[in-house]
């Protein structure tokens, strides 16, 4: 490519930050490291109305967690900026006057009950209202008025728009790297609102001025922005500039594959849609990957996939690999089916992974919520269950019975191992365990197994027994490095308490 790669991330501050909008911010990360380029974060924060506190910071934070770099934004600034559009709103009406005086947009003096007439109009023949070519000489602009009466409105503060002049009769050949070529006839576009009554742009003006303003190479946004296409095409033409290249990706959708993934699907059917927790002004929560325990390495593995591939079987792949093997030519154009059973599949991966060390200090953190003290070993007992665990609260589930003396048994295993003989059997382990003086899971489970084997006793009738009285429940790793780790006083004072149960169950 001869010119550098520039892609930016523009999202307004709204709200939190979709899992949609952390792809798109995902795949400019990706394609602009690939290149060598730079990746930009711009606010586009127009909208006042709408606008959330704390919304921006969100979008920082989220990707800050994920490991998502900018090279430019409002925290990082560079020539390019501001990085704000609230802070560039100054501009953009010169940009807007430019295109009335070069014939490309026209002022509108159409008032709000005058427009909403000509749709009721348009609705009582069974037809939709559009502001376009076919009419905009019959309504209320100063292309139906003449110099002195456009002049008179504006000296008059009459409250206008500014509108985009389409051109007629034209069929528009787009170029989109995942879509390919895109025909459109100009004739079934609306003259859009560029410049509004407020002073302010419109995201299509503000968004083309600062693209060519930031020197930005390829603009890769979502599926949704499709129709906006040949509007920004003809813009950068209006102007005389070269457009970027455009890259449109597919929606995600949600697990059933009907509809776009929305932020309500995530709590009626229990996983995330947002990176980090969102609390509303008015107390709303809305849970969070960070929060539910997912680790940024699968959560961005997860993502990448939602509409892209690499061509091979691989499916693990950091964000360095992904950088190396990412393409805009491998993205599908079809919607993303969101799979919650996959992303956990990936954070199982990437949970497996971790050191054990991290995973012991994650999980001690767990124990002092939890008001749990301790003096066994933490690192021995998560190496026993970590490989069971998809999330640091699965290693309590798997392992409570660490640190919870049984008080009761599981009725359906008990009913099956605690016979007439099993008091007699356990007090025989019991002894065997007493008179080891090394107490680590190889040499007691080679005494005790050396024992049955010498009396020809089946193993389950000692082993199940022996696993509900140290557990509790016929689960856990292997029973004698659970004792083990448990060690003699606390193995045999269990085992003991199974024997005043089965000897008394009542």
């Amino acid at each position: 490519m001869s010119q550098k790669v520039r892609v930016r991330f523009a999202p307004s501050p709204t709200g939190p930050l979709h899992i949609g909008g952390v792809r798109t911010a995902l795949f400019n990360y990706l394609f602009a490291k690939k290149h060598g380029g730079d990746f930009i974060l711009r606010v586009e924060d127009t909208d006042q109305g709408r606008y959330v506190p704390g919304a921006e910071q969100y979008i920082v934070d989220a990707m800050q967690w994920l490991g998502i770099t900018f090279d430019e934004s409002p925290l990082k600034p560079s020539k390019a900026g501001p990085y704000r559009q609230s802070e560039r709103k100054k501009m953009y009406k010169q940009y807007a006057l430019r295109l009335i005086e070069s014939d490309h947009a026209y002022y509108a003096f159409d008032t709000t009950k005058a427009l909403e007439g000509q749709r009721k109009a348009c609705e009582q023949k069974g037809e939709t209202f559009s502001y376009n070519c076919h009419n905009r000489e019959a309504l209320d602009n100063s292309l139906s008025l003449n110099l002195e009466q456009i002049k008179e409105r504006l000296s008059s503060n009459i409250p206008y728009v500014i509108r985009f002049k389409t051109p007629q009769n034209q069929t528009l050949h787009l170029q989109d790297m995942i879509r390919g070529t895109i025909k459109i006839d100009t004739n079934v576009l609306d003259d859009k609102v560029l410049f509004k009554s407020d002073g302010m742009p419109t995201y299509h003006l503000a968004n083309i001025v600062d693209d060519h303003l930031m020197n930005i190479s390829h603009v890769i946004r979502g599926e949704e922005w499709l129709p906006s296409l040949a509007l920004h095409i003809l813009l950068y033409k209006s102007f005389g500039w070269e457009a970027p290249i455009f890259a449109h990706l597919p929606l995600i959708m949600k697990p059933t594959g009907k509809g776009k993934l929305s932020k309500r699907d995530g709590d009626k059917m229990g996983f995330p849609v947002f990176p980090l927790e969102w609390k509303t002004a008015d107390g709303e929560v809305f849970s969070g990957y960070r929060e539910d325990g997912y680790l940024p390495s699968g959560v961005l593995n997860m993502l990448a996939f939602l509409g892209w591939n690499p061509g091979t079987e691989q499916e693990l792949f950091s964000l360095e690999q992904l950088i190396a093997d990412f393409s805009l030519e491998r993205v599908n154009k079809a919607g993303a089916k969101f799979d919650p059973d996959k992303t956990k599949w990936y954070q199982q991966q990437y949970f497996q992974q971790l050191e054990l060390k991290t995973v012991t200090d994650a999980f001690t953190e767990l124990l002092d919520q939890k008001g749990i003290e301790t003096t066994l070993n933490l690192e021995k007992i998560v190496s026993l269950i970590k490989h069971r665990a998809v999330f640091v609260e699965d290693l309590w589930e798997q392992g409570y019975f660490f640190f919870q003396k049984p008080t009761t048994y599981d009725s359906k295993a008990a009913k099956k191992a605690f016979k007439e003989d099993t008091p007699d059997i356990l007090l025989t382990v019991c002894d065997i365990l007493n008179k080891q003086p090394a107490f680590d899971s190889e040499t007691i489970s080679k005494e005790v197994k050396a024992w049955l084997n010498t009396t020809q006793m089946g193993f389950g009738k000692a082993m199940m027994p022996l696993r509900l009285a140290l557990v509790g429940a016929m689960q856990g790793p292997d029973v004698f490095e659970i004792a083990a780790v448990l060690g003699k006083k606390e193995t045999v004072s269990r085992i003991q308490s199974a024997i005043s149960f089965i000897n008394n169950p009542s």
